[in-house]
């Protein structure tokens, strides 16, 4: 099994707006060998990180004792943090996945697969194991 390198940046910064993650690829539940479009792509990837939400979110209920340099790295960011609330946030994956294609179709972001723009939800998409997506998040003029 590969890995899908995902990135999210926005048009007007040069960081990243978080760094990238990895996907794994292809995803056990696909048998493989099937045509894959960009919609697949992105519920995919919407379905994985809504997973990983869910972690996230019960691993921050256990109290943790944090060292000294988790200490120090969270009072440079500004913020400590050792866990122990539970903030019952519930995401649903098919929302999540809906409001995603949404947005793609609405021109909030683009997507590049190995910097070649992907223009069309239902057109077929190729991975290589090298492959890297790419999330550009549009940034919306004020006052225009």
């Amino acid at each position: 099994m590969g890995f899908l390198t995902v990135s999210a940046r926005a048009l007007a910064r040069r960081k990243p707006l978080i760094p990238d993650w990895q996907v794994p690829w292809p995803p056990e539940e696909d048998g493989g060998g099937e045509a894959l479009t960009l919609r697949e792509l992105i519920t995919h990837i919407v379905h994985q990180e809504v997973r990983a939400f869910a972690t996230r979110q019960q691993e921050r209920k256990l109290v943790r004792i944090l060292t000294e340099k988790e200490i120090e790295s969270g009072l440079e960011k500004g913020r400590v943090d050792s866990g122990g609330r539970d903030l019952r946030q519930e995401v649903n994956p098919e929302e999540a996945v809906g409001t995603a294609l949404q947005a793609f179709e609405d021109g909030i972001y683009l997507v590049f697969l190995d910097e070649e723009e992907q223009r069309e939800l239902d057109k077929q998409v190729f991975l290589r194991p090298d492959s890297k997506l790419t999330f550009v998040r549009l940034v919306l003029l004020a006052g225009a």
